[in-house]
């Protein structure tokens, strides 16, 4: 059931969020760490005066914010085709200068490797890969083509 509901809500947050968002301004990645509970600073978020049919959709992302530990989807996208989007929710149990392993609250631990596009923001504001230490928790998000998983935007909590 939990997997379902995630793969609802990142697909449908991804959808809406793809269709009317400038693509130049804001990623994939982004839209999908802010769907889970991280703000990036990078995409805007919706204003206060939303009707009340959108109640089951925001019940949806609250637990969703809250409660997702790691997951992926994959999107169609206009330029590349398919494109799988993946995020984690954890702690940092290891980092190098091209990588980091995280491992989240059930045990599930991945290594990724930092893309050529890397962004990782503290407080909204952009820092250095060097601010990630073992143990500091983290919202990390990018693709996976075939064994290899890119990160593109960490969030440090």
């Amino acid at each position: 059931m939990r997997r379902t509901l995630l793969a609802l809500g990142l697909t449908g947050a991804l959808a809406v969020a793809g269709c009317g968002a400038p693509a130049a301004a804001v990623s994939d990645e982004a839209i999908a760490l802010q769907q889970v509970g991280f703000e990036t600073g990078l995409v805007d978020t919706p204003s206060a005066d939303a009707s009340a049919g959108d109640a089951p959709r925001k019940a949806l992302r609250k637990y969703l914010r809250r409660n997702t530990l790691h997951g992926e989807v994959v999107i169609q996208t206009k330029k590349s085709g398919a494109k799988t989007v993946v995020v984690q929710r954890g702690s940092v149990t290891a980092v190098d200068k091209d990588s980091v392993s995280v491992k989240s609250a059930d045990g599930f631990t991945l290594t990724w490797k930092f893309g050529d596009k890397l962004r990782v923001v503290q407080d909204r504001k952009q820092v250095e890969s060097s601010a990630l230490k073992t143990g500091t928790e983290i919202g990390i998000a990018g693709t996976r083509d075939g064994d290899v998983t890119s990160a593109r935007l960490i969030a440090i909590k």
